[in-house]
């Protein structure tokens, strides 16, 4: 369900999230590992497209603790908290609108990211 509220608060993550003590954090629980870090610090002058390729990767990966543990993160800068209440108070129906849009999506053939 994390996963899922993530992706369709994509753009207000991407725009808002410094994402280098989240990228340690997640080092750290072993979300992502050496080489991702490493890929990822190389978009450390663009924080957008660094907290963008991270989550491309969270969305890639099959660890199933990779949004609870980003959850934890973001959870923990004091500056966040405001995100934290926007991804509690997502809806169920919000969430089920989203499930129909990408099975919508699926059964035409349209590339669901």
């Amino acid at each position: 369900m994390l996963r899922l509220k993530f992706r369709k608060l994509h753009l207000t993550v991407v725009s808002n999230i410094n994402p280098a003590s989240i990228i340690d954090f997640l080092f750290q629980e072993a979300v992502i590992g050496a080489d991702d870090m490493r890929t990822l610090l190389r978009f450390r002058d663009d924080q957008r497209h660094q907290c963008s390729e991270l989550l491309a990767l969270l969305h890639a990966s099959e660890n199933p603790q990779a949004f609870v543990q980003l959850y934890r993160a973001i959870k923990t800068e004091r500056n966040l908290q405001w995100l934290i209440k926007r991804i509690d108070n997502f809806t169920v129906q919000s969430l089920i609108d989203l499930l129909q849009q990408l099975s919508i999506r699926e059964q035409t053939g349209e590339r669901v990211y």
